[in-house]
């Protein structure tokens, strides 16, 4: 037997780092508080221009990674390391703003301003595309214009516009979904680590099942929707949207079904209220099981 129950994060204050880079956005000064005003924005050394030159073909390592994982040798995590230092492309559109009124008192044509494209995910939640290629971008939005960023760039871009999914390269032959914690963790630039995966995670649990003495173990497995498909139907096994943890109660023999439940209630309770656990695990799934003996 088995329930689903999604986890959702508590509300969090983002990192300072996050704070000051999205405050930085559009200022009148760099990242280390010395004014544009004069500066010489020419030459190779500029960031602006990192991508004048660019194919707009996809990076080769993002590429193998995902290569790797849909042949079965790969993982999530080497697919989210091969983003930290990846260009990727995020959809923009114009969107009209409000009418302007002349000094005559007519309404003047409405301005446009260039927004980020999102979409929103099967379970509600809103979700970023981003796109390995422009030809992938156009394919999936004739009218969007694709714009260049470094991965976690646009993980910056998804976490400031309240997205908690990263889609990548949705609508093509592949499409891999980086949930929540990956998210912020490729925006704060610092390697992921699946749940199912995570040591940390795993002794989190361990401390959360103390004094329930018919409880034998919780083993950590990936959930239900850590696997995703390509476009022909084929299983990949990672890429997919949750739920991401599997938690297995393994129940000494005789545990009645009730004080089963009562125990997981108790114990999901006490997960739910740590920190921790919840900025770790984007959505979880719990199975209870008996022991053998």
């Amino acid at each position: 037997m088995s329930t689903e129950q999604p986890e959702s994060a508590p509300k969090r204050h983002l990192p300072g780092h996050i704070v000051a880079a999205l405050a930085q956005a559009g200022s009148a000064a760099d990242s280390a508080g010395q004014s544009w005003e004069g500066r010489d924005l020419g030459g190779d050394g500029n960031p602006l221009h990192k991508f004048d030159k660019d194919d707009g073909l996809a990076d080769a390592e993002v590429v193998q990674a995902l290569a790797d994982l849909r042949g079965g040798v790969g993982s999530e995590a080497a697919v989210h390391k091969s983003l930290a230092n990846a260009r990727v492309f995020v959809a923009v559109i114009a969107q009209l703003g409000e009418e302007a009124m002349t000094e005559h008192g007519f309404a003047s044509d409405k301005e446009a301003d260039m927004a980020l494209v999102k979409i929103k995910a099967p379970d509600g939640r809103m979700a970023l595309p981003v796109f390995t290629t422009v030809e992938r971008l156009q394919a999936w939005h004739s009218e969007a214009r694709p714009v260049a960023v470094y991965a976690p760039r646009a993980a910056l871009s998804a976490v400031s516009e309240e997205c908690q999914l990263v889609v990548l390269d949705p609508g093509s032959d592949y499409t891999f979904v980086l949930r929540r914690p990956g998210v912020w963790n490729l925006a704060k630039q610092i390697d992921w680590t699946p749940s199912y995966l995570n040591q940390n995670v795993a002794d989190l649990v361990q401390e959360a099942t103390v004094g329930f003495e018919q409880l034998n173990t919780v083993q950590l497995a990936p959930g239900r929707g850590v696997g995703s498909r390509d476009s022909q139907g084929k299983p990949v096994s990672g890429g997919g949207s949750g739920p991401e943890l599997n938690l297995q109660f393994v129940f000494a023999a005789g545990t009645s079904e009730n004080d089963a439940r009562q125990i997981t209630s108790a114990i999901h309770g006490r997960l739910a209220q740590n920190t921790e656990f919840a900025e770790a695990v984007d959505s979880l799934e719990i199975s209870l099981l008996s022991s053998q003996t």
